[in-house]
């Protein structure tokens, strides 16, 4: 593992660099991205900066400089070696006060990378009671606070899942703790739309370019009736969903497997710093 902060290489990535007052640790104000890294080269990381842009933007954080993110990453792929590996770049408030009000001391920037396995073929998932907010003030960010997501996920993996899955207020389907949801219905490939309160995933938006499909919000219980389900992430790739709670699903159908097949003929494409 290695990482930059603020500037520098630390010698030692799992060494206390961080202020304990840091806004990111007291009140968890942050946003950050995770991305793939194949061979030492990121993927789709003009797509992920920019999103790390509007994140913080939305939160309120200023002072994110992207030359100088990207500056981190170039020297933490320096020295990288996995052939596969996950690159997180985290932005917080900065130091600041014990409590809701930021300081002035400006952001704290990092960026970690390390080695992954990837992702299997197919996995499960469980849907969760728990709803997004679709109407929240951070809907649409990717933010640090996941604390909900934690606890979903928990809760997924006691079911042996690797996923959980939220509706929304309005009871229709969202999105996982850490991915976006596809499912085909009459043949026809569908997932939710933005105002659903999902995340505008890269991945997702992706396989619409390469692939397509139809944006639509419906009753999470559409599911029950979909004939294939699959999983998007910058760690999943396409992943397929064998098993939906109790129900089990062809992994990977027809259309999962083209929808694959599509990712893979193009994914290199977006390899590069």
């Amino acid at each position: 593992m290695r990482a930059w902060m603020n500037g520098d290489l630390l010698p030692d990535a799992t060494a206390a660099a961080l202020p304990v007052t840091d806004h990111g640790v007291t009140v968890g104000d942050g946003v950050f991205e995770t991305l793939k890294v194949v061979d030492g080269l990121p993927f789709a990381l003009d797509r992920h900066l920019a999103r790390l842009q509007r994140s913080a933007e939305g939160l309120g954080i200023e002072g994110v400089d992207p030359d100088d993110v990207r500056r981190g990453v170039v020297a933490v792929l320096a020295g990288e070696r996995s052939p596969l590996s996950r690159l997180r770049i985290t932005v917080t408030g900065g130091p600041a006060p014990l409590g809701s009000g930021r300081g002035d001391a400006g952001p704290s920037v990092i960026v970690v990378a390390a080695g992954m396995d990837p992702a299997p073929e197919a996995t499960a998932v469980v849907t969760v009671p728990w709803p997004r907010n679709e109407r929240g003030a951070l809907t649409g960010l990717k933010t640090t606070s996941y604390a909900e997501n934690v606890v979903a996920l928990a809760a997924a993996q006691r079911r042996g899942a690797s996923e959980a899955i939220f509706a929304n207020l309005a009871g229709h389907l969202c999105e996982g703790t850490g991915s976006n949801v596809f499912y085909v219905v009459d043949g026809e490939l569908r997932t939710p739309t933005l105002a659903s309160g999902c995340l505008a995933g890269v991945t997702r938006a992706l396989v619409l370019e390469w692939y397509g499909g139809r944006e639509v919000d419906e009753p999470i219980e559409v599911v029950d009736g979909a004939s294939e389900v699959f999983l998007v992430s910058t760690t999943r790739d396409v992943q397929a969903v064998a098993r939906w709670n109790d129900r089990e699903l062809e992994a990977p159908g027809p259309i999962t497997t083209e929808a694959l097949a599509a990712w893979r003929s193009r994914e290199r494409d977006l390899l590069g710093l």
